[in-house]
């Protein structure tokens, strides 16, 4: 049995606990991860990713005591997979020797995971429950540097049980699983009120190296807590096996001196329990390691959360009173997100796409600026510096922390745009190199920006944060028609030299471009006539009337848009910074095009430009045809026949859909690199888009099978890899929430909407007889609506939101007074 307040959105078992590793950690602090079968793994807590590191020694134990002397003990972890069984010198899986559960489960509803460890010969029921708070709209209280460990101990007998667990860690300060510079660590107890721990520091590595800081691993309100600070110094393994004959003994810890570099810490806390009773041992697990390094350069630009706290005993000790608070909030979050009738899988992808938020694809400056990574290979982040054509896709980071989202908008356009309105679609650091270090645009991240900027401003309601940022988004705009550049004749088509997200340069009007260009147009003319830029306002629309006409004239092939390759007379003709290396090396005679291709993200402008409300940007019986037909061309529901000569995402017997398909013949000889692989964060997009176009059962179906390549066995649930880890494109998924809650609001006036999608999917997912409940969120408050046959009831669980009107479908229009709503409000309209 879980936690009966613990919510559970899926279960694992078996095979499907293989490759589990639910990160455990704070925005921007670094993760370490639980895995299926309750071993702790990929250490990442470091300022770089680490997959597959973990100290020398860590690990859970449980020892039992009958009445009559029976003691059992085991590690807190189930069996291992038979994939680990074999190796040169036996299993290479940590702990392998240690005495096991025989049975495990998992179960987990972001951020909340738990192990379910059971055997018949020992006297407990055991549930390892791992969380880090998660509150959206509050950065600070979802940022915390601490894993909770809490184990629920049952006793299934008929009488009293003594109960110990123990938790033992080496202390690897100076190792990150790539460089090696321990030296002079040491292991200090430390206590306060509630809190008896062991602080993990260290004496001899460079305290400016990235390596350096410190770890702190704590028991909350124990009972009868011991300690080591060390193991004893034995050869043979007889460290390991003097501390397991001393936990097996009592269950206490009696204190070892160790010479070692790198000392294990231990602590342990042994209980009573009445025959049939549950109590539970709380661990906290705590990090500070304060010198980030700057993307791929050696300056030290540090982390925010490190400055918060003096070291690791510090963060735990302010963190542990405020424990029960956040966790109940973060209960009321999922739970509200768990309630509402959206079909599971997109519940699923949604919500376990959030742990990309916690991993080291993101961090956050000393300054409270927040920058990603596109993703992370497994020793080092993948592709630096927010890159605007991948972080264009996620809608996480609008719609639950707003604020992180307009910091990304604060630093694509008043540090990483010129004067000339070239905005370098990686961003340097330090800030101050932020245009200098990488002086390329890409057309589709600029775009981007522009559409992000006003959907950003519509949510907030904030006016200046529009009025700051316009000048460069201006430039910004204008940028576009530079001589040789995108559009350098204004016609609203984008004919020049286009870099994206493909990583090489689309030459002459194609439709994944020219869907950005023209929402990027509509939120130009939006923000030009606030701003009191008629001018501008009309020449935006000017364009976006002739571009619109012109794609569906000349592009739209009748099943799809494609692409007109159109190579410039010369390179010379292509304006400075608008290419990048990888892209066809004479522009003048362009491998590596689109071409004739059927692409799946054709239509990301469109896509996108309606979370900004941007309206229709093409025909919108064309845009129905397209996305049909990328479904047919490029929708596949097995791969042993597909050729790939790039990266595989997906393989054998699974279901997705490839980025491009020739249906028509004419492939290019070489096509843009990517054309025959499968990615999830494109999916999600093309899912958006099914959804808001009225094909909800195939948006469903595309998500669903996404989520099934990410079962457990196959692939970790937390982690759709693109080029990278934890890749910050496959947030998309949240776009989904949107679209099918047909949510929008305008917080310029306090409108609020809703007109569902799912009309049957929804009736299916909801038992007979309850009322409809819906998720919202506007990136600075969130809750949820519940319609009632008599009623409206909505709830504002955190944040604060202005309302004035709420608008539903086959309802008349609710009007409030326009005083701000805050946590904890509940209107019954």
């Amino acid at each position: 049995m879980t936690r009966a307040d613990w919510p559970g959105l899926r279960s694992y078992t078996g095979d499907k606990l293989r490759r589990i590793a639910l990160p455990l950690g704070g925005i921007g602090t670094g993760t370490v991860s639980l895995g299926g079968r309750g071993n702790l793994r990929d250490w990442e807590i470091v300022n770089r990713p680490s997959k597959g590191f973990h100290p020398g020694t860590a690990f859970f134990a449980v020892r039992t005591e009958t009445p009559d002397g029976a003691v059992t003990t085991r590690a807190a972890e189930g069996p291992l997979d038979l994939s680990e069984y074999e190796g040169a010198h036996g299993s290479a899986a940590q702990n392998h020797g240690l005495p096991r559960f025989r049975q495990a489960a998992f179960e987990a509803a972001y951020p909340f995971g738990q192990v379910i460890l059971t055997d018949p010969e020992v006297p407990v029921g055991v549930q390892l429950q791992g969380f880090t708070p998660f509150v959206p709209t509050d950065v600070a209280a979802s940022s915390w540097p601490v894993a909770v460990l809490r184990f629920e101990l049952t006793n299934r007998t008929n009488e009293p049980l003594v109960v110990a667990v123990a938790g033992a860690w080496q202390n690897f300060i100076g190792r990150d699983g790539t460089t090696d510079v321990a030296a002079g660590n040491d292991n200090t107890p430390v206590d306060n009120d509630s809190l008896a721990g062991v602080l993990l520091r260290s004496n001899g590595v460079d305290p400016q190296a990235e390596q350096w800081g410190s770890i702190a691993l704590a028991v909350a309100d124990g009972t009868d807590v011991t300690r080591r600070t060390g193991w004893a110094d034995r050869s043979w393994g007889d460290s390991l096996l003097d501390f397991w004959d001393d936990f097996s003994v009592d269950g206490r810890l009696d204190e070892r001196s160790s010479t070692s570099e790198t000392p294990v810490a231990s602590i342990a806390d042994r209980r009573t329990i009445p025959a049939g009773a549950t109590e539970s041992i709380t661990f906290l697990l705590g990090w500070h390691f304060p010198n980030r390094r700057a993307w791929e350069k050696d300056d030290v630009v540090g982390n925010h959360y490190t400055g918060l706290y003096s070291d690791a005993w510090d963060a735990l000790v302010r963190f542990a009173p405020q424990l029960s608070e956040l966790e109940s909030r973060s209960l009321a979050f999922v739970n509200d997100f768990l309630s509402s009738n959206l079909p599971e899988p997109v519940k699923e992808a949604a919500l376990f796409n959030l742990s990309t938020l916690r991993s080291q694809t993101v961090f956050r400056t000393p300054d409270g600026r927040f920058f990603g990574w596109e993703g992370c290979s497994d020793h080092v982040g993948s592709c630096f510096g927010s890159c605007t054509h991948v972080w264009n896709y996620e809608q996480a980071t609008p719609y639950l922390f707003g604020s992180l989202a307009r910091s990304l908008r604060e630093v694509e356009f008043a540090h990483a745009t010129d004067e000339q309105g070239l905005m370098s679609f990686r961003v340097g650091l330090p800030l101050e190199t932020a245009a200098q270090d990488w002086r390329v645009a890409a057309a589709d991240g600029q775009l981007g920006c522009l559409v992000k900027l006003h959907r950003d401003w519509r949510l907030s309601g904030d006016d200046e944060f529009l009025r700051s940022l316009w000048p460069a988004a201006r430039r910004a705009l204008e940028f576009c028609w530079i001589p040789g550049g995108w559009d350098a004749d204004r016609d609203g088509v984008m004919e020049g030299c286009q870099h994206n997200t493909m990583d090489v340069e689309y030459y002459g009007p194609n439709p994944q471009m020219q869907s950005w260009y023209l929402a990027a147009l509509r939120a130009g003319e939006e923000m030009a006539r606030f701003v009191g830029d008629e001018e501008l306002a009309k020449e935006c629309r000017r364009m976006f009337e002739h571009g619109s006409a012109w794609t569906d004239e000349h592009l739209f092939n009748g099943e799809y848009y494609r692409h007109e390759i159109r190579p410039p007379a010369s390179a010379d003709d292509v304006a400075p910074g608008l290419r990048e290396r990888m892209g066809a090396a004479d522009p003048t005679k362009p491998e590596l095009q689109l071409g004739d291709g059927c692409l799946i993200d054709q239509l990301v402008g469109q896509h996108v430009g309606y979370f900004a409300q941007l309206g229709p940007l093409l025909n919108p019986s064309h845009v129905t045809t397209t996305l049909r037909s990328i479904l047919e061309h490029n929708g596949r529901t097995d791969f042993h026949d597909h050729f790939n000569h790039m990266r595989s995402y997906v393989l054998g017997d699974e279901s997705a859909v490839l980025m491009c398909s020739y249906p028509r013949g004419n492939r290019p000889e070489r096509p843009f690199p990517y054309f025959a692989e499968v990615m999830t964060g494109f999916e999600h997009i093309l899912a958006v888009g099914l959804i808001s176009e009225g094909l909800v059962d195939e948006g469903l179906q595309v998500i669903t099978n996404i989520r099934a390549r990410y079962d457990g066995a196959r692939r970790n649930p937390f982690d759709e890899a693109e080029c990278g880890h934890h890749y910050a494109r496959a947030m998309a998924s949240w776009g989904a929430v949107v679209a099918l809650t047909g949510f929008d609001y305008d917080g310029r006036n306090g409108v609020m909407r809703f007109a569902p999608q799912y009309g049957e999917a929804q009736a299916g997912h909801r038992q007979a007889g309850s009322s409809a409940q819906h998720f919202w969120s506007t990136g600075d408050a969130f809750g949820t609506l519940r319609l009632e046959a008599d009623a409206v009831v909505l709830t504002v669980r955190e944040g604060s939101v202005r309302l004035t009107e709420l608008r539903l479908p086959d309802r008349p229009a609710i009007e409030l007074d326009g005083s701000l709503l805050v946590g904890g409000t509940t209107l019954r309209l």
